[in-house]
């Protein structure tokens, strides 16, 4: 045996230096039925290796989050249509000085919603700066779906507390990229929103659902199903924003027409307060 042969040592060819080796680019003829099978984008996008990619992409972001400590995370869904308080006061004055009755209505929206951004904001910077102080072992992470509105917001709380995020974006039709606050290497990009959902799933503690539109009510009753049927542990949900939830869905409907049971509605709670959204997170693990 010779002497420099280590222990650790790789016995299997490195399939990226396997792949700069083997490339065919001398002869162009036979380039698609040459190229390794692993390098061959036009093979890996066929309907017959779909089964490949969703195994690829359930695979990335788990091993990218384990390597790097991520194993607890809170969740924030919500809208990501809300804007910063300061973009919002931006617009306002903008519609003002343009006299357009829909563009003001649409700008005092904004303002309104605003209020949002800031306590998505706050809620993070309270679970990061409490996560900070823990062992690694023990922290716990914010992550979202990674785009702009409310999720920028939680991001960036966690962002200005010093502490890691995570972002899980979806390419969408309308381009989108990770927002800026983001931890960039726990910032990952999908393609199917099955395997995203299952990666909230995956290493969520809790949850909490801002405002939001069709995505943060596709997001939030996928999760909702899942602790009912018991596919899913319980964890602490938390609806925040109390007259957006109450108008919107009336739960005791559901209840009355025997839908769902009573004992549904304790799976979820409402709140307008940051720190009793984490409250009520640190109580369910006597935190």
């Amino acid at each position: 045996m010779e002497a420099n042969t280590q222990l650790n040592e790789r016995r299997l060819a490195d399939a990226w230096a396997e792949l700069h080796a083997h490339a065919n680019n001398d002869n162009p003829l036979h380039a698609d039925a040459y190229r390794l099978a692993f390098a061959d984008p036009e093979f890996l996008f066929r309907r017959e290796t779909r089964g490949i990619r969703f195994q690829l992409e359930l695979l990335k972001p788990d091993l990218g989050q384990a390597e790097q400590g991520i194993e607890n995370t809170v969740v924030v869904y919500g809208s990501a249509r809300f804007v910063a308080p300061d973009e919002a006061a931006a617009r306002l004055s903008e519609a003002e000085a343009s006299g357009d009755a829909d563009q003001l209505l649409r700008a005092r929206q904004a303002v309104r919603n605003a209020r949002y951004y800031d306590l998505a904001r706050q809620f993070a910077g309270l679970v990061a700066d409490y996560s900070e102080r823990q062992r690694p072992a023990d922290r716990i992470y914010i992550c979202t779906g990674g785009g702009p509105g409310i999720m920028e917001a939680a991001n960036r709380g966690a962002h200005e507390a010093g502490a890691l995020n995570v972002g899980l974006n979806i390419g969408l039709p309308h381009e989108q990229s990770g927002n800026r606050f983001i931890s960039p290497s726990l910032s990952f990009k999908f393609h199917y929103f099955a395997l995203r959902k299952m990666h909230f799933m995956m290493r969520a503690k809790a949850l909490v659902a801002f405002p939001g539109g069709f995505g943060t009510l596709d997001e939030l009753f996928e999760v909702l199903t899942l602790v009912q049927t018991g596919k899913a542990k319980p964890v602490p949900i938390v609806l925040f924003g109390v007259d957006y939830w109450k108008r919107l869905i009336n739960f005791d409907v559901m209840v009355e027409e025997g839908t769902i049971s009573a004992k549904d509605l304790e799976l979820f709670h409402f709140t307008d307060d940051p720190q009793k959204a984490w409250d009520l997170v640190k109580a369910f693990y006597k935190l």
